[in-house]
């Protein structure tokens, strides 16, 4: 245990869970927020919430304040977006948000950090090959806005790990947020599934992973992470087919029609325009096209072995996201 835990992105679906899990063990915990953040009012008590934007390193300072170092910082601070114009943000946010909380923890002497970064971020490797952890990150070694923002934020990490700070990285794969309300990607489009919105769907897959197992695994890594390593949290592929028909066999919900990703590629430019005129949440987009029909197959092998990293079954997570969503599935 370290002495303090200082949580960015704390009112985001992981960092609450972070938050949760160190609060069962009875942690002090240092929350930053940003500010009008209505998140916050969902933090629970005892937690110390500090205001400021990671975008603003001067707006840090309080954040920051103290004898750091037995204090472990877990930046999970970041913007996701599957559109296909990149938010001016995103950038602001992921990268340079990054810098700003690094010179942060070298200036105040934090005596530990894990940055949350993304499989997103590793080089793609042929299809059917395992990925594993890389040590070299850049933007022009991935495809997509966010990808690119995370590659670029996580050389960023490892480069000042080689210039002495404590720092491990940790890369989610997709994650599965049961209790979100349906507000994630995937949990949206369960919810459309089982309120009967959804006749039709598209083939392909991803790794999911339980939200709570990346926290556990994230304090895992704050623990016995190696300084400058990196460390793959995921879960296993599966297809929308598999999700969507376990779902049907839990809830007596009706079959959908999966149509080829190749169609769909063709119609997610016209799609992501309509719900962008009715603002709507993006669902289906030329990059959430692509990542489906990408290779996906990564190994939590090195966390395994080194953090003792064990993610639970994909079907008690989906089975979490139902009773979450109010669809309790059948015994």
């Amino acid at each position: 245990m370290h002495d303090l835990y200082l949580i960015t992105g704390a009112t985001g679906n992981l960092g609450r869970t972070i938050i949760q899990a160190l609060q069962e063990r009875g942690a002090r915990i240092r929350a930053l927020v940003m500010p009008g953040d209505p998140g916050e009012e969902d933090l629970p008590e005892g937690v110390e919430v500090i205001h400021g934007d990671v975008r603003d390193g001067t707006s840090l300072s309080d954040f920051f304040r103290g004898d750091l170092r037995g204090a472990c910082l877990i930046h999970c601070a970041g913007l996701i977006t599957i559109a296909s114009k990149a938010p001016p943000m995103l950038w602001q946010v992921n990268v340079e948000g990054t810098r700003h909380v690094l010179q942060g923890c070298r200036a105040h002497g934090v005596g530990r950090v894990v940055y949350v970064s993304s499989v997103h971020a590793i080089p793609e490797g042929k299809r059917g090959q395992i990925l594993r952890e890389v040590s070299r990150f850049s933007p022009e070694g991935v495809r997509g806005h966010y990808a690119k923002s995370k590659a670029a934020a996580t050389a960023i990490a490892l480069e000042a790990a080689r210039n002495g700070l404590n720092l491990s990285v940790v890369h989610p794969s997709g994650i599965l947020c049961p209790g979100d309300g349906g507000r994630g990607n995937t949990s949206s489009v369960i919810l459309s599934y089982c309120q009967g919105k959804l006749p039709v769907a598209t083939r392909g897959g991803y790794d999911f992973v339980d939200v709570r197992d990346v926290a556990q695994g994230t304090l895992a890594c704050a623990a016995r992470g190696r300084q400058g390593e990196c460390y793959i949290l995921s879960g296993r592929y599966a297809t929308l087919e598999e999700i969507l028909g376990y779902i049907r066999r839990r809830t007596g919900g009706r079959r959908v029609a999966y149509l080829p990703l190749w169609f769909v590629r063709l119609l997610a430019p016209a799609l992501e325009a309509i719900r962008l005129l009715r603002g709507q949440p993006l669902f289906l987009t030329p990059y959430s096209a692509y990542t489906l029909g990408s290779p996906a197959a990564f190994s939590h092998e090195k966390a395994s072995l080194e953090l003792g990293y064990r993610p639970r079954r994909l079907e008690e997570t989906l089975d979490d996201v139902l009773a979450g969503l109010g669809k309790p599935g059948r015994p």
